[in-house]
């Protein structure tokens, strides 16, 4: 329920502040006053005001005493402090007991005016240009559908979406995020159509104008880390989606200054594909064709992902031209704390603190199996709003903390994200058939649900997709951002304030012009064959 347009003004000398009292009730308010504290807090008890302006300084009892039972009679209730008080003093003091607002006397009307109109009406002025905005820009965006976009347009579109999607989400529109859906339901299905004609391209000849994919995230964002200052935390947080990292960004702004780019995923997105290609810099052909004891069968998958260390060990080894330090550890769950005690010494020394976390990844595969978790993330900003209470209390956020205390450099990135399904199919197969929501190997594969959800991968295979909450081929992987305490790349706030100059090698951004492969001086992968 909305609150009255009325203000309790608490002043021993209210009879001077008659021109105020005039100029706000003709803006529609009334205003009510006391010239004690006990006698305001018996009009608060008898009546609910809008906002309540307070003097510090008043026979009695002092303002800032007031404001603990001001907030048991009703805890919502916005108050500013306006008093001739200058002291410092009084001003932390009125910070630490978390008023709204704190105004120094003498005061203009419309300065009043201004700090109430602010508490009491910025959500919804807030909103309403919210929604204006939107609606402006989506018609402009709708105008893109079926539209001819670079690789590097594509990821700017991408990334706008997602910044329109948290804050309708958070504006509470829900007229406005389903028309937001429903455009976004459409590009996809472009994208999906732009990736099918462009990824062999890429492939075929990777010196051309491509965007860095997943097997390019070492050469083009580590290295330069390594070169400019020998050491780097390089966190991968499995299955991130681009709007969760945009809840997440400002718990790492206040420790680091945040450089974003973006990079797109390798085919297939699934973990033992892309989180491979990041970490050795080689596509699966070539891994298993390197290692063929580490890829093992591709329905092992539980053992694909098992020398994730070594290929870093190995990349880093071959792109600086001398042996890196790798110090490599995955984590399932936020109880490992372990990882804490050991990170001081691990962010020590030169080279490479690899961490890969598997939270997010196992939340959002869980909900398919699990009727609590599809409780609590039953889409999208429910798992946004888990993945932020999760990381809030992570030891994701514990390691950036220490990095930022050391200094260390910080690259932060996922290896692919999830869409949510609204159109599930059921696979059905034998006993050996793989467990992954993205493709399927088995025998006497069939499906009920869509018919389309179960295709062939290709004449003779036994691949198939299967259409589920983390369903589609691809989607365009977040920020491959480097962190200077953390691929967003994170510079510790603490070395920016020293006046440290930002090391060599900054990775273009995406939409611009592309930086000779990172200038990392690393030529990209020649052609898969």
């Amino acid at each position: 329920m909305a609150r009255p347009k009325t203000i309790l003004w608490v002043d021993d000398e209210v009879e001077g502040l008659a021109a105020h009292r005039r100029f706000l009730e003709a803006q529609g308010f009334t205003i009510a006053s006391a010239a004690h504290g006990d006698d305001a807090l018996a009009l608060l008890r008898r009546q609910s005001y809008s906002i309540v302006l307070l003097d510090e300084q008043m026979p009695g009892r002092r303002g800032l005493e007031l404001i603990g039972e001001i907030r048991a009679i009703d805890a919502g209730m916005p108050v500013v402090m306006v008093t001739q008080s200058e002291d410092e003093g009084t001003l932390r003091e009125a910070i630490g007991v978390e008023v709204d607002d704190y105004l120094v006397k003498p005061v203009q009307p419309r300065q009043i005016l201004s700090v109430v109109t602010r508490l009491l009406e910025g959500d919804r002025i807030r909103q309403q240009r919210l929604a204006r905005d939107f609606v402006t820009r989506f018609r402009e965006l709708e105008g893109r559908r079926g539209a001819t976009l670079a690789w590097r347009e594509w990821i700017e579109l991408v990334a706008e979406l997602a910044r329109w999607e948290v804050r309708l989400a958070a504006a509470n529109e829900p007229g406005l995020s389903e028309a937001l859906r429903a455009l976004q339901r459409s590009l996809r299905k472009d994208f999906a159509e732009y990736v099918a004609r462009q990824y062999p391209r890429w492939l075929a000849a990777p010196e051309g104008d491509r965007p860095p994919l997943s097997v390019d995230v070492g050469a083009e964002f580590l290295v330069p880390v390594l070169k400019g200052e020998g050491r780097a935390l390089f966190v991968v947080i499995d299955c991130l989606r681009l709007d969760q990292w945009e809840v997440l960004r400002d718990l790492v702004t206040p420790l680091f200054d945040v450089e974003e780019s973006h990079y797109y995923s390798i085919l297939p997105t699934a973990t033992p594909f892309a989180r491979n290609a990041i970490f050795s810099g080689m596509f699966p052909m070539e891994i298993a064709a390197r290692h063929p004891a580490w890829w093992g069968q591709p329905s092992d998958e539980e053992s694909l992902n098992a020398h994730e260390g070594e290929l870093l060990a190995e990349q880093l080894a071959e792109l600086m031209g001398r042996p890196v330090p790798v110090r490599y550890e995955k984590l399932f769950s936020s109880g490992e704390g372990d990882l804490v005690r050991r990170l001081p010494a691990h962010l020590a020394q030169d080279g490479v603190t690899a961490l890969v976390f598997n939270f997010v990844d196992q939340l959002t595969h869980g909900r398919s199996e699990s009727a609590i978790l599809y409780e609590v993330a039953r889409d999208e900003a429910a798992l946004r709003s888990l993945t932020r209470t999760w990381f809030e209390r992570s030891p994701v956020l514990a390691a950036l903390r220490e990095a930022e205390r050391r200094g260390v450099t910080v690259l932060l990135t996922t290896d692919h994200g999830s869409i949510h399904c609204e159109t599930p199919a059921t696979v059905y197969a034998k006993r050996d058939a793989t467990a992954n929501l993205r493709y399927k190997f088995g025998e006497g594969r069939h499906c009920r649900g869509r018919a389309e959800s179960l295709r062939p991968a290709g004449h003779g295979s036994r691949r198939a997709t299967a259409a589920r909450d983390v369903g589609p081929l691809l989607r365009l992987s977040h920020q491959a951002a480097r962190v200077s305490g953390p691929i967003s790349r994170l510079v510790s706030a603490r070395r920016r304030d020293a006046g440290r100059n930002d090391p060599p090698g900054r990775a273009a951004h995406a939409a611009g012009p592309r930086a000779g492969g990172g200038g990392t001086g690393h030529s990209r992968r020649g052609a898969l064959r």
